[in-house]
Parts: C-alpha cells; sequence; structure tokens
C-alpha cells in the first residue's frame, strides 16, 4: 500500500492531520492514458490535504481479474473505490453497493450501467467522463487534407466504452463528409493485421479511447506513418505516443477532477448519489512535432497555429 500524506489547511473542510482513508484504486489496463489518470487523481488528493492510505491493483486488460480486485476492496472495506476504466468500475460497482465508487475513463456511464443519469447519478457511483470533443477531432482531418474521404478505426470488441464511440463517430463523420470504416480486434496481437486491412482502404487513422489500441499506440503510430497517413487521436497521450494530433482531454486533468469528487464524499461527508457525473472541464490541442516533419506537414499551418508541441 502507499501512504499518500496531503498537506492539511486552515480550510475547515481540510481532514485532520491525523485522519487516513482507505482508497482502493482498480485500473483496467496499463498504458499512459489511464496512468496519467491515476497520477492526477493522486496528486489532486495531495493538494487538496487528503491523506489517504492507497491500495494500488491493476487488472492488465482482464475483466475477471478486474472482478476479484472490486471483490477484495469490498472485503477489505475500503472508504472508496476509484475505479480507472470502463470495466473497471463495473465491476466495482457489481461488487459492492455500499462503498463509494469514483470512476473515471468512462466514456458514457449511463450507458454503460454505472449511473442513474449524468446530473443523478444514484446509488454508490459517481466520476468523470472521458467524453471527447469528437466533433472537432474529426473535422482536424478535413482541415488538413480536405481531400480526405475515408478514416479507419481499430477497436475492441470487449469494451462497450470502444463500441459506443464507434457509433458516435460513424454519426459524426457522415455530416462532415467522412466514411468511418472500424475494424474490430479481441486481441492486442490482431492490430499489425488489422491495420494492414485499413490502410488499403482509409486515407487516415482515429484512434480513440480503447484500452487496447492505447496499449499500442506506438505500434499504431508507426505503422500509420510508414503509409503517410494523417492521424487523429482522442486523447493527448496518443500523441505523445506519436499520433499527430488532438483537441482533446487531458487524463491527469481528469483524474484531478475526480479527486475533487472523492474529497466531498470522504471529507464532506456527500454522498456519491449526490454528486454530478461531469465530463472534462478544459481540453487542449497538441500535436507531435516529430511525426508533423516525418509526415512533411507545414507546421505553419493554420491547424497548428494554436496547438501546443510536443516530441515522442
Amino acid at each position: 500500500m502507499d501512504l499518500i500524506t496531503g498537506c492539511t489547511s486552515n480550510d475547515s473542510t481540510s481532514t485532520s492531520k491525523d485522519e487516513v482513508f482507505k482508497i482502493g484504486i482498480s485500473q483496467f489496463a496499463e498504458h499512459p492514458a489511464v496512468d496519467d489518470a491515476r497520477r492526477g487523481f493522486e496528486d489532486g488528493l495531495k493538494e487538496l490535504g487528503v491523506n489517504v492510505e492507497i491500495d494500488y491493483q491493476n487488472a492488465q486488460g482482464d475483466i475477471p481479474t478486474s472482478l476479484s480486485i472490486a471483490q477484495k476492496f469490498a472485503k477489505d472495506k475500503v472508504d472508496l473505490i476509484y475505479a480507472i476504466a470502463t470495466p473497471a468500475a463495473q465491476s466495482a460497482k457489481q461488487a459492492t453497493a455500499n462503498i463509494p465508487i469514483v470512476f473515471s475513463a468512462v466514456t458514457d456511464p449511463v450507458e454503460a450501467e454505472l449511473v442513474d443519469s449524468m446530473e443523478k447519478p444514484g446509488g454508490n457511483v459517481t466520476g468523470t467522463s472521458d467524453l471527447s470533443p469528437m466533433d472537432r477531432q474529426l473535422q482536424l482531418f478535413k482541415d488538413l487534407d480536405e481531400t480526405i474521404e475515408k478514416v479507419g478505426i481499430i477497436f475492441n470488441t470487449n469494451e462497450s466504452n470502444s463500441q459506443i464511440q464507434v457509433k458516435m463517430a460513424e454519426e459524426i463523420g457522415s455530416t462532415i463528409g467522412l466514411d468511418m470504416v472500424s475494424i474490430a480486434i479481441s486481441i492486442i496481437n490482431d492490430i499489425p493485421q488489422a491495420f494492414d486491412y485499413l490502410a488499403n482502404m482509409v486515407d487516415g487513422i482515429y484512434t480513440i479511447t480503447d484500452n487496447m489500441v492505447a496499449s499500442a499506440i506506438y505500434l499504431v503510430a508507426e505503422k500509420a506513418l510508414e503509409n503517410k497517413m494523417i492521424t487523429v487521436a482522442g486523447e493527448d497521450s496518443h500523441v505523445k505516443g506519436g499520433i499527430l494530433i488532438t483537441d482533446g482531454i487531458s487524463y491527469y486533468e481528469l483524474g484531478k477532477q475526480s479527486a475533487q469528487m472523492a474529497k466531498k464524499i470522504l471529507v464532506d461527508g456527500k454522498q456519491a448519489s449526490e454528486i454530478p457525473s461531469e465530463t472534462a472541464i478544459n481540453t487542449t490541442k497538441v500535436f507531435n512535432e516529430d511525426t508533423l516533419k516525418a509526415l512533411g506537414l507545414d507546421q505553419d499551418h493554420p491547424v497548428f497555429k494554436d496547438a501546443v508541441k510536443i516530441d515522442n
């Protein structure tokens, strides 16, 4: 277990320096986005002066393991469960109806049957959605190259989160003249073959916030470069991994938003059902300079004018 000690203040809402809350962190997979969601949560608790003892567990992308982790936390009677990604949150809800659960990195909490509604979650679950501004992201393809007509998406069939995003992309894409071509995978080793299949059909690649694809984002970015394809990401850690650009969320900041919710529950005594679920407060446009150069694009293009430059 990790003990995170926050700095206390004179604010009446701060905890006593001697009060320590037990939090179980259930992370479904291991890749930069969800790692950032965890770091943001832990750093957020420190900044808020909340002292916690953390039991961090990672399911490594396995749903039965995720359920076992949640059941362990329920048995240990932790004060709160922080569940990162849809399968982890669903497992936590299945394991306990009493311990408060704060989720993050869940695209559609209502569709995933985690909350009754975003405004009134009900039950013992609330949290932050990683729903991206997909309309702005897909428009980037046309802004960069108006001749792009077909865009490929690789997604994991076992993630309801991903299936929701594919449907959204198809609907939004049709309104701006993009034909979205999706291909489903069930294991990470399917990604190279899936990409090769798409490469013969599409003009660009859109990487949604899919845990399996995110785990292999460097491979996807490398293969896209080999095919001289423009790539747009659903979030910024994909860009750090080599995808060209996104106008999207920061999972680190999303984790901090989740920490605010945890503080309301643990310190302020609120029920999870009283705290509306939230989407990301801020989005940022970022681009990968190495990828831009490799594609031979002009950094003075208007798309990059107000974007933050990052390297691999």
